[in-house]
């Protein structure tokens, strides 16, 4: 059973910053892909970003330039750096996890983590 410990959101005003990060345990296998997905009320969850075991780096273009993704492999951990948010921004942001057993992708998600960007 993977575990999530996520930490950093909060209420931040415009142009502010915030640093999430994301602890998976409870697999003795590596995840493959770590990254953070958002969802805003009535909107669909999307992916935010992503990061591989190996450093490639997927982000939605609407974060491109102000949010960086990080990843510690040794400590299944994942951060995400939030730099000049925007109320667009406010969402729940979960983490996820994602590792291939024999080709099949097993996802994991933590509980997420409310991000309210207003001033």
């Amino acid at each position: 059973q993977v575990q999530f410990v996520e930490s950093g959101g909060g209420l931040v005003q415009p142009g502010g910053s915030l640093r999430l990060s994301c602890a998976a345990s409870g697999s003795s296998a590596s995840m493959d892909i770590m990254g953070w997905y958002r969802q805003a009320p009535g909107k669909q969850r999307e992916l935010v970003a992503d990061i591989t075991s190996g450093g490639t780096i997927n982000y939605l273009d609407r974060v491109k330039g102000r949010f960086t993704i990080s990843r510690d492999n040794a400590k299944n951990t994942v951060y995400l750096q939030m730099n000049s948010l925007k109320p667009e921004d406010t969402a729940v942001y979960y983490c996820n996890a994602r590792r291939y057993s024999f080709g099949t992708p097993l996802n994991y998600w933590g509980q997420g983590t409310q991000v309210t960007v207003s001033s």
